[in-house]
């Protein structure tokens, strides 16, 4: 299936990283993906992308060549060659299939719960998910600093990376709209009827009666006072904090941002030898010492995402370890 896709990916991200990262879903919603068979073997198989150059751009990050952000329009002989034209475009054929959808599967839908439902169906949990099936962040493009991001990051926005907008776009420059909707219908159909049943429940309407065991996904709404943002990354921080106070132990935090030589030591790598990042792809690395022994290490675009992930192996060097459940 994805024998379409064998261009050189330097710098690559390892898949096992990223699937790590996108195993967090948003409290909002928890559903559970529908049966497609063993090894997927009833999912609609992925297109393939004529066009190499589509193909290669729809999996390219902006990281990836560094392009300014701020830059109103580009040369039209020096064009941006990332996916985010494409992802942009993606966002609107996305939204206008499963408006259409939602339009064959329920003729009487007024626009309101038609509007509830669609943003069920594109939301980035479903979005993610659909991802993973397909195995799409295998072929994701990057700079290596963003890449360091990614791993260290759980955070369900790490999707934004891989958004499968981005490939529905470059299926729509290169084939269509036909190709998208042949693709697009028959995969998000259960969830479009699972998302349909869930914003009927909550407008109060009693539930239709299902013939034999469900297939489909199943989502639950959470009403806004229950909406809890939950990282368990920016968990492990707290948790390290409280810990460390409860048990009076002297911390220290150790800095590095590869810009200039300092006396950072990361065990087993030489300084000269640590990524350094860029001005819009930082690479911050950390070090947490007790009483000048090493409790954890972390390397993140941000201070606060390397302390994140230095805090996570501090809680594991005393004896703490926090097991996360997904739905």
């Amino acid at each position: 299936m994805f024998g379409a896709f064998a261009f050189d990916a330097e710098p690559h991200v390892p898949s096992p990283q990223i699937y790590q990262a996108l195993a967090i879903n948003s409290l909002r919603l928890r559903r559970s993906r529908p049966d497609f068979g063993p090894d997927s073997v009833l999912l609609p198989p992925l297109p393939a992308i004529r066009s190499e150059a589509i193909r290669q751009q729809v999996f390219t990050h902006r990281s990836l060549h560094g392009r300014p952000t701020h830059i109103f329009e580009d040369h039209p002989n020096d064009l941006s060659p990332d996916n985010e034209k494409f992802e942009h475009l993606g966002d609107t054929v996305l939204g206008l299939c499963v408006t259409s959808l939602l339009a064959e599967m329920y003729p009487g839908l007024h626009v309101g719960p038609s509007t509830k439902i669609r943003s069920l169906v594109v939301g980035n949990v479903t979005l993610a998910e659909i991802s993973l099936m397909y195995k799409l962040p295998d072929f994701l493009r990057l700079h290596a600093a963003q890449a360091i991001t990614l791993r260290a990051s759980t955070n369900v926005q790490v999707f934004l990376l891989i958004r499968k907008q981005s490939f529905v776009g470059g299926l729509y420059v290169d084939q269509g709209l036909d190709a998208v909707k042949r693709w697009l219908d028959p995969l998000l159909r259960p969830y479009a009827k699972s998302a349909y049943l869930a914003v009927r429940q909550q407008h109060g309407l009693p539930a239709l009666p299902t013939p034999g065991p469900s297939k489909r996904p199943s989502f639950e709404i959470y009403p806004p006072s229950q909406e809890i943002p939950i990282t368990p990354t920016v968990g492990h921080l707290a948790l390290f904090n409280q810990e460390t106070q409860k048990r009076n132990l002297p911390i220290e935090w150790i800095y590095y941002d590869g810009a200039v030589e300092h006396e950072y030591a990361h065990p087993g790598v030489a300084v000269g030898d640590l990524v350094k990042g860029t001005k819009t792809t930082p690479v911050w690395y950390v070090k947490i010492q007790v009483d000048g022994e090493i409790y954890g290490l972390g390397r993140g675009g941000t201070k606060k995402a390397a302390r994140n992930e230095a805090a996570k192996q501090g809680l594991g060097r005393m004896g703490i370890f926090v097991w996360w459940v997904y739905f």
